[in-house]
């Protein structure tokens, strides 16, 4: 009896065991391992990698794996640049290359994938993969590498790039293509390799359209003051790439306006303004701004009326006008927490166009307190004013504040409050400003160094900062 009862649990506690294991129990399926990580690898070539006195105009590249080609119009680099770019096509595990120009003698080409050759499967990039071929009895050898800076910001930009010119002539550059080009990495550097030795003028450039040429003086440009010989003792040379002033629009007059267009537009156009006036209170440190639709012809300085609140006339202030004729300035020795009245008659103002203000205004402001700004002492280590330091405040985009480093030790009691970063700025003109260069005239940018770190100017605060100036301006080479 003892035998059938021992019998019939282990029966029991089998079924519930199989019954509930089975019933909660989750499918997980397999992870299939570890993520491919590894970039495709070249088995073969045709004419193998290398290849010398090439007379051929067809190139198969075969992988280990099924490949793709990401943006290859961007990232494929041929050097010397070639009149026709090649066609380069990718299909399963091969790549082709079919050559479109008349390949030159005794020349030694590159074909350099930059980051376009990718596995299919996990996108894994063969970086700067690169394909050489001769059509002489040997590979060129020589190297140049160098960096390029924005000379405005002190820092790089990969977006730019490097290239060689054989012709000397100045115009050169923006008519005809390099010989060789280069594109930047994350820090500003390129790298000219297996180049014929020789004598060059090497430039920078942002290449918006795609040609290879200086065609706007919009465009972020770079040149080095002398012919580079390439060999065996290469420099290194340091570029700082600039921006030339766009030359000034000018404004149309307001009689090519005509037709029923144009009358319709007078009849709705008011001149109006705004200030740079912060919620109602003006900056001690700055002077009061009206800043107009529309270029004015005409400003009646004893139509604006300058009182306290009781609208009692205040002496001691000036009225200038900038040259874009859109903005008026009152400067006056702003002290803290006080009131003033603005009254700006209807006839005050008129624009090209003949438009007046709707009608009379009258601007009510008071002065921001001392509290509202911060005390700053500044340190300069290392400073030799023969350099003619100045310190560009920035605040995201945008100089908040310009100090010339005239001593080591300076202080500011109002100071505006905020994050800012310090650029230091080679002043050459003095000028307090930075310059950009001028190609044609030979001229370099003026230099800057970023610092790299963030400033907090707190309020109502003893701020004190200490920066650790360069012994010596930015050089040209590395």
């Amino acid at each position: 009896m003892k035998k059938v009862l021992y019998f019939a649990a282990m029966l029991f506690f089998t079924y519930r065991l199989v019954v509930f294991t089975t019933g909660c129990a989750q499918i997980i399926p397999p992870t299939g391992g570890p993520r491919d990580s590894i970039p495709p690898v070249m088995l073969s070539a045709t004419p193998k990698d290398s290849t010398l006195n090439f007379k051929g105009n067809k190139i198969v590249l075969t992988f280990n794996e099924y490949i793709q080609l990401e943006r290859p119009e961007e990232q494929l680099v041929v050097s010397p640049v070639p009149k026709v770019s090649p066609i380069v096509e990718a299909k399963l595990k091969e790549v082709t290359i079919r050559i479109k120009d008349t390949l030159e003698e005794n020349t030694t080409y590159s074909i350099n994938f930059g980051k376009s050759l990718k596995d299919l499967n996990e996108g894994n990039p063969y970086k700067n993969f690169t394909y050489l071929f001769s059509t002489g009895s040997h590979l060129d050898s020589s190297i140049l590498s160098g960096k390029v800076i924005i000379a405005a910001t002190g820092r790089p930009d990969s977006t730019l790039i490097a290239m060689l010119y054989r012709n000397f002539d100045d115009s050169a550059v923006m008519k005809e293509r390099p010989r060789y080009f280069a594109r930047l990495d994350s820090l500003g550097r390129f790298t000219f390799s297996n180049i014929a030795p020789g004598r060059y003028n090497i430039f920078a450039l942002k290449d918006v359209g795609g040609q290879k040429m200086y065609m706007r003086n919009s465009d972020l440009f770079a040149f080095y003051d002398s012919i580079i010989t390439v060999g065996n003792n290469n420099l290194h040379p340091v570029l700082y790439a600039f921006a030339e002033e766009p030359e000034e629009k000018k404004s149309g007059s307001a009689s090519s306006t005509s037709g029923k267009k144009g009358s319709t537009l007078k009849k709705e156009k008011k001149l109006s303004f705004a200030t740079n006036l912060e919620s109602g209170q003006q900056d001690l440190l700055s002077n009061l701004e009206l800043r107009f639709s529309d270029s004015l012809v005409q400003f009646n300085d004893s139509l604006l009326h300058f009182t306290d609140t009781t609208y009692t006339l205040i002496k001691g202030y000036s009225i200038t006008r900038d040259t874009t004729g859109k903005v008026v300035s009152l400067k006056y020795p702003w002290k803290e927490e006080q009131e003033f009245r603005l009254i700006l008659e209807k006839e005050i103002a008129k624009d090209s166009s003949g438009f007046e203000l709707a009608k009379s205004d009258t601007l009510k402001f008071k002065t921001k307190a001392k509290a509202d700004y911060g005390a700053l002492k500044l340190r300069l280590r290392n400073l030799d004013t023969a350099w003619h330091i100045v310190l560009l405040f920035y605040k995201g985009d945008k100089i908040g504040e310009t100090i010339p480093a005239n001593f080591k030790e300076i202080n500011i009691p109002l100071f505006h409050t905020g994050d800012y970063e310090i650029r230091i700025l080679y002043d050459k003109n003095n000028n307090l400003k930075w310059d950009p260069g001028n190609y044609m005239q030979h001229r370099q940018p003026e230099k800057i160094v970023a610092d790299n770190k963030k400033y907090n100017i707190r309020a109502n605060w003893d701020n004190e900062i200490t920066i650790e100036l360069p012994k010596s301006p930015p050089g040209n080479t590395l």
